[in-house]
């Protein structure tokens, strides 16, 4: 299975079959990339406010295998068409002020991830990403800091 902007490089023409990810999967793997490569993810929680769809299991830890084991994920699926959103709960090895995750997650938007990744300031509701084409939209005014190492973040 591949996520496009985190482990899509690893595609070998040989597979006889590739799948792409879940879409929670395709949401959550693009900002815990961006957030371990910069800061390290020592253990994470994930909710997903999921429209309406067959249970789904988040498989971040199979694209990205440092994460493997740090991951607990929780879903709840409510009686929307369309349009997710995904909480990340993380505890960071290296402190880090939200200005500072905030640029870095802007940065791989506009450069490495752009057009999979998404950035926001703006005051947003879910109807504002019907037919939206990235994969996940980081939502830079909805967010919670505890301390400098651990956050909750939106996309």
């Amino acid at each position: 299975m591949f996520v496009m902007g985190v482990d899509h490089e690893k595609y070998d023409n040989s597979l006889k079959i590739a799948n792409n990810a879940s879409c929670n999967t395709n949401c959550l793997a693009p900002l815990a990339k961006v957030i371990h490569d910069n800061f390290g993810i020592v253990e994470e929680l994930m909710t997903a406010v999921h429209a309406i769809t067959a249970i789904q299991k988040t498989a971040v830890g199979k694209v990205i295998s440092e994460l493997n084991r740090k991951l607990t994920d929780m879903a709840f699926h409510v009686p929307t068409l369309n349009v997710s959103i995904m909480d990340l709960t993380c505890r960071l090895e290296k402190a880090a002020k939200y200005n500072d995750i905030k640029e870095v997650v802007k940065q791989a938007s506009q450069g490495l991830l752009k057009g999979i990744l998404s950035h926001t300031e703006d005051q947003v509701v879910s109807c504002n990403y019907n037919s939206d084409a990235h994969s996940s939209t980081f939502d830079a005014g909805a967010r919670i800091t505890l301390n400098d190492n651990s956050v909750k973040l939106i996309s």
